[in-house]
This record gives structure tokens, C-alpha cells and sequence, in this order.
């Protein structure tokens, strides 16, 4: 294990987000998919992963990426994402807080005022985190995904408390959506421990199914996570969400890959629209991001959007990691 590991802390909307810009290992391949693919076999890039997400340097929710060389000229940088678990296709917290990092490091030229796009190659594709300044200060960024659908619709699923029915979507992860209330539950911190059991659930029973499959990439396959949702009513599209994602993790934001997912939904359902009405999208704790569905599009012949998340990420330190070659505990443990 390195001795020293240095850390660009953020967060995006409450979720944390820690930046790798130098990962002391090997992480090879000809793509940024295939950097992933080689990461998940590598004891050295787990080991790493571990020491800055476990305790005592970390915690079961922990957040961050490694950079690595993008795919072309076309991106400014790519990105391994990695949480408790492992490595993940995508994450839109993250790609908002890389493009605030990236402007402010000044890796990405900036206005004062105006914007900035930082292009970034990940698992699931390439992304845009467009920086808005204002006074030499970056005020919000919008994410711009990967094309994002329906995978499946109507999924029965037998859980502990009963029979729910999911949709399954994708936005650069695939996620299992399912209105809270129709499992008797709300949307917030009291019933935290139930959604986390409900999440896990509905996640383990349709992961290896083929409501799971992505159409093009297997490697993408898999339910990343299960979003527990509500409405909140109003004239405007407005919801709630916790995202239980890997085996347990609770995003604390509205989750940005997810409420691409959402949007994804939402379009099929004709609630939102290119240039119609967005998405107030709520966490947990109550921080917010807008979903925007820029246009309609295709993949492999289903139709799918092209979705945009509004938020804004802020840091929260810079560290320098120490690992005592006399430390029993190293990479660390997690109690959940």
C-alpha cells in the first residue's frame, strides 16, 4: 500500500465525493469502460478503493474517483468511480463535482462569468458537467448524460412487506424505481433503516434478471440501485427520493445518475418534456437537484432522452492520507 495518498474532498447536494487526481496504482486499459472492467480484478485498485472508503478514513457511505487519461482528445479527463462496494458505471454528484474541481484547479480554463464545459469520459460514456460562473465563482453546473430509457415496466416483485410493482430504467446505471407509498412508506430520515431493507430487497431480486440487461453492454448490466420515490404534489413535477444503492449505501443527494433515470420515467409517462416541464427532484434530506430533458432520441431502438441535472457541488477539504506500515488495520473495516 502507499504510504501517503492525497484527496480533493467535495459535496454534491449533501453526497460526499472524494477525488483521486494522482491514484498511486496501475490502472490500465485502451478505454475508460475497459479501465473498470480491469479495476474490478485488481487487488491493488480495491486495496486503494478500501483505504480511502473504509474506516477509519472513511465510511460505509463513502464516495470518490480515481482520474485517469481519457478516451480521446474529445474529453478533458476520465474517471473510475468507486464507492463501499466497488466500482460503479456512472455517477452524476460526482461528474458535478469534478467540474466545479476542475475549474476551480484550473486543469479546465473558466470565465468570471459565463460558462465552462468540462467534458468527462466514464464507464457508461462521455458526460458534461457545464460550469456556471458568475464573479469568478461557479454558481451551478448542469449535468449532461448519456441517453437515458425505460428498460422494463410494471416488474412484480415479492418483498417483505408485499408485493410492489417496479420500473426499471437507465441512466448510465440501471435502477429499479418504485413509489414509496405503495409500500406503505415515506420518503425521509424516520424510515431511513426500512427503505435501506426495502432498497437491498427489490435491488438482489432483479439484479441477475433480464429486466437487468443492458441492450448493448453487458457491462453495464446490473441493478445499480433502487429508488424509492414520492410526489409531493403541486402544479409542478415535483418528488422526493432516496437511492439505495451497491449493497445498503443511501445517497444523500437526489442522486444524479438516478434522477436521469427518473427523467427517463417521467418522459414516458409525458410528465416532462424538451423544452417543457422539469423535475424538482428532492433527497433525503431534503437538498434538491432540477431534471431538464434536453431531447428525445433512440437506443437500440427504444426511445430514450437526453437528460441534464441542475446542482452544485462544494468542497470540503484537502487531505493527505497516511498509512503506517505498522497498522493492523489497513485497508480498514466497515461495520455495515
Amino acid at each position: 500500500m502507499p504510504l501517503r495518498v492525497s484527496t480533493s474532498d467535495y459535496h454534491t447536494a449533501g453526497e460526499p465525493f472524494r477525488i483521486v487526481a494522482d491514484p498511486p496504482v496501475d490502472l490500465p486499459g485502451g478505454s475508460v469502460a475497459d479501465r473498470r472492467a480491469n479495476a474490478v480484478d485488481s487487488p491493488a485498485a480495491h486495496e486503494l478503493r478500501q483505504l480511502l472508503c473504509f474506516e477509519p478514513r472513511g465510511h460505509a457511505d463513502m464516495y470518490g474517483g480515481f482520474l485517469v487519461p481519457p478516451d480521446d482528445d474529445g474529453a478533458d479527463l476520465g474517471v473510475l468511480f468507486w464507492h463501499k462496494d466497488g466500482f460503479s458505471t456512472a455517477c452524476g454528484h460526482g461528474t458535478i463535482a469534478l467540474g466545479v474541481w476542475a475549474v476551480d484547479t484550473g486543469r479546465v480554463p473558466a470565465p468570471d462569468d459565463g460558462t465552462a464545459d468540462v467534458v468527462i469520459d466514464v464507464p457508461s460514456g462521455r458526460v458534461t458537467a457545464r460550469v456556471h460562473r458568475a464573479g469568478g465563482r461557479s454558481v451551478a453546473v448542469d449535468f449532461v448524460n448519456v441517453p437515458s430509457y425505460v428498460l422494463a415496466r410494471d416488474v412484480p416483485v415479492a418483498t417483505s412487506r408485499g408485493d410492489v410493482t417496479v420500473t426499471v430504467a437507465y441512466g448510465g446505471a440501471i435502477y429499479a424505481c418504485l413509489d414509496a407509498t405503495t409500500a406503505g412508506l415515506t420518503v425521509d430520515p424516520a424510515h431511513y433503516r426500512d427503505l435501506i431493507a426495502l432498497g437491498r430487497e427489490i435491488k438482489w431480486a432483479l439484479n441477475d434478471t433480464g429486466h437487468a440487461a443492458h441492450p448493448t453492454d453487458p457491462r453495464l448490466s446490473g441493478v445499480y440501485g433502487t429508488i424509492l420515490h414520492e410526489d409531493l404534489g403541486g402544479d409542478a413535477v415535483r418528488q422526493r427520493n432516496v437511492t439505495v444503492f451497491a449493497d445498503g449505501e443511501v445517497d444523500r443527494s437526489p442522486c444524479g445518475s438516478g434522477t436521469c433515470a427518473r427523467l427517463a420515467v417521467l418522459a414516458a409517462e409525458g410528465r416532462v418534456a424538451p423544452g417543457g416541464p422539469v423535475l424538482l427532484h428532492e433527497s433525503i434530506v431534503g437538498s434538491r437537484f432540477t431534471g431538464a430533458v434536453l431531447a428525445e432520441t433512440s437506443v437500440d431502438g427504444r426511445p430514450a432522452v437526453v437528460p441534464q441535472v441542475t446542482g452544485l457541488a462544494y468542497r470540503t477539504g484537502e487531505h493527505t492520507f497516511v498509512v503506517d506500515p505498522d497498522d493492523p488495520l489497513v485497508p480498514g473495516f466497515v461495520l455495515r
